[in-house]
């Protein structure tokens, strides 16, 4: 599965979510296309409280695609720089941007154009001015070395097709001691080919989803440490079904099969404070 297909289907999904909210359709609570009539799919529902509801405009949440809730995990300090990598309609980055206040800054990053204006009217209705959304890929972001606090993002990385490329772009920019606070969906156990090759399920964050060991394997590989998965929801029998249907597949036996192998979980990680020393010899 090439690296151009799964960006060319993720990017018509989510800008044809933004353009139902945008015309004012109904409430785009699925972000995969296995949610059918009035359904949810399970990865994306529930994922805010009222409060915090009450903190965004109305179009912020309803375009909001996520699988967590990455700002009310990731303890946000005021005056920090944040980066939400796969940003949608904003409304991680205008929750974390109250949270650091007018000293800190909340930085917005996605590739879809009809997104990153839903995003810009979210952040006119918001009223908050420490707000910047930027056009542009997670494995390349467009940003300086070691110019963020923290990283979040929510239910993105295993949409990409080069999460390796992400992690190691993370650790790019992020100051020495910077955390990395993401939200995604995690696999546990083996997962049948028929799902990985499916790339509307792909679009819709089960496909290509790490296992829990492969994660932390790979935000190792590039730098990080004190590296943590915390489940926050074992999707169901019920789930399972729900984001398996309507996609050509033997939902009842594959349900069956992945029936809580896929978890929602907060990823957490370190950049070092301080660069690892090298051994004598190693270093020119």
């Amino acid at each position: 599965m090439s690296t151009p297909d799964i960006k060319e289907v993720v990017r018509e999904k989510y800008g044809q979510a933004a353009r139902r909210v945008q015309s004012g359709a109904d409430q785009v609570c699925c972000r995969s296309a296995s949610a059918l009539g009035t359904s949810c799919d399970p990865i994306t529902s529930n994922l805010y409280d009222t409060a915090q509801a009450g903190e965004v405009p109305d179009a912020a949440l309803q375009a909001s695609l996520g699988c967590g809730n990455p700002t009310a995990l990731a303890e946000l300090k005021p005056g920090e720089a944040v980066l939400d990598l796969g940003s949608g309609g904003g409304i991680d980055v205008l929750l974390s941007a109250r949270r650091v206040g007018q000293s800190g800054k909340a930085y917005g990053l996605d590739m879809t154009v009809e997104m990153l204006a839903l995003a810009e009217e979210n952040k006119r209705k918001s009223g908050l001015t420490n707000v910047e959304f930027l056009q542009g890929e997670i494995e390349n972001i467009p940003l300086p070395d070691t110019s963020v606090d923290v990283i979040i993002s929510n239910c993105v990385i295993n949409l990409s097709g080069d999460k390796d490329r992400v992690f190691e772009e993370a650790f790019r920019v992020l100051k020495p001691g910077g955390r990395f606070a993401v939200s995604d969906v995690v696999v546990r156990g083996h997962v049948p080919g028929e799902i990985k090759k499916n790339l509307e399920l792909w679009a819709g964050c089960v496909a290509g989803a790490l296992s829990d060991e492969d994660y932390v394997a790979k935000l190792a590989k590039a730098g990080f440490e004190h590296i943590e998965i915390q489940p926050t929801r074992v999707y169901s029998l019920e789930d399972a079904r729900a984001f398996l249907s309507g996609q050509g597949l033997e939902v009842e036996a594959l349900a069956r099969e992945v029936e809580g192998k896929f978890i929602s979980a907060f990823v957490r990680a370190n950049k070092p404070a301080v660069a690892a020393s090298c051994a004598p010899g190693c270093c020119s």
